[in-house]
């Protein structure tokens, strides 16, 4: 299955492009001036404008395009999928209490220090500020993703039906089973490995991931075919093809986590690990490790103050013990039973990059 990264200038050209355009629809719409006061407006651009892969509106405009419709057609829904996606990243940091995405400071360790800087608050009372910045940043961003959504039957090349169907479907479907997803990483965290397994902590990581990459899929055919309903069989097709890459792609990121290149991922290498978060990585090396090996790991695993060289150390043990090996052959055998999913549309240019990106998300080094 892997390619030479070679291999995949086309696709990575072709996500380019797509990227490039719901970044300019955004822009162009001055949707900016909506957002006040400044600290809000700021924090609600932060992320887009810093700029991620933009994996999911792609996946939306090649599934589009896939059944034959018009990319121009789904834009705004690829708009507001890129937008839907950064607010649960905005939460997701504060959950994790993570200090770094892409590159910069999250949105509530940021507005912590201007809260100092500007407001002259200090203490808990600056980070307290942070946080409900974030938060109502979230919130913004969650209504910004339902006005985009509002264009697609504004611009008469969607029927009303359609819109409404796909708006049932990610606030009522996707988001509850994302929080859902949310809150069982949280509880996992606070469990035993033993009362655990790799098909739980998968069907954990497809809730918080795989099921906006269905959506992602399903809105794109339903935009393309013009239907309002998921059942067609085209639609069906791409949404579970999309789905089970969603699982691959939150796989592959546990494993780039862990020996990921950190000056491109954009947030530190170990992080999850010292978090306690309960990946099949873990799961895979603890049932292999040796009784020294594993009490030494779980001395390491949700031990916030570990030292960088005990989070090394844990790193090592993973690898020796295949967590990261298996986990790959995991992800891999999502994307095999994906592809198989895709038969049924006819051969096309986007099929074609949907096949692509399939194998890119296991083999990409960010």
């Amino acid at each position: 299955m892997k390619r030479a990264q070679a291999g995949y200038e086309e696709l990575l050209h072709e996500l380019d492009l797509r990227k490039r355009r719901v970044s300019d629809f955004l822009r162009a719409g001055r949707y900016e001036e909506h957002f006040r006061p400044e600290h809000v407006r700021e924090a609600v651009l932060s992320y887009i404008w810093a700029g991620g892969k933009s994996l999911r509106p792609a996946v939306l405009l090649l599934a589009c395009s896939a059944v034959g419709g018009n990319e121009d057609h789904g834009l705004p829904a690829a708009a507001a999928i890129e937008v839907y996606h950064t607010w649960t990243l905005v939460h997701d940091d504060i959950i994790d209490r993570d200090s770094m995405r892409r590159g910069l400071p999250t949105v509530h360790a940021q507005f912590a220090q201007r809260a100092k800087e500007e407001l002259g608050l200090q203490g808990t009372e600056a980070e307290h500020y942070g946080t409900s910045l974030a938060i109502l940043t979230g919130d913004a961003q969650q209504a910004w993703s339902v006005a985009l959504m509002c264009e697609l039957a504004k611009n008469g090349f969607t029927a009303p039906e359609t819109l409404i169907s796909i708006l049932q479907m990610l606030y009522w479907d996707v988001q509850n089973t994302l929080i859902e997803g949310e809150t069982l990483d949280i509880q996992y965290s606070n469990r035993s490995f033993e009362s655990l397994d790799d098909a739980v902590i998968a069907d954990m990581l497809w809730k918080k991931t795989g099921v906006l990459y269905r959506f992602a899929g399903a809105a794109g055919a339903m935009i393309g075919l013009n239907v309002p309903s998921n059942d067609h069989p085209l639609v069906k097709a791409i949404s579970e093809f999309a789905s089970r890459c969603g699982t691959a792609f939150q796989l592959q990121d546990d494993i780039l986590g862990v020996v990921g290149d950190e000056s491109q991922l954009g947030k530190p290498v170990g992080s999850d690990f010292r978090e306690g978060k309960r990946t099949t990585i873990v799961f895979y090396a603890l049932k292999r490790a040796s009784a020294k090996q594993k009490a030494h790991l779980l001395s390491i695993l949700g031990n916030k103050s570990a030292s960088q060289s005990d989070v090394v150390e844990a790193i090592h043990l993973l690898q020796t013990l295949g967590g990261i090996e298996e986990t790959h052959a995991l992800a891999r055998s999502y994307v095999t039973s994906a592809l198989h999913q895709l038969k049924v549309l006819p051969w096309t240019r986007s099929r074609d990059l949907l096949e692509q990106w399939a194998y890119y998300l296991v083999d990409r080094k960010l």
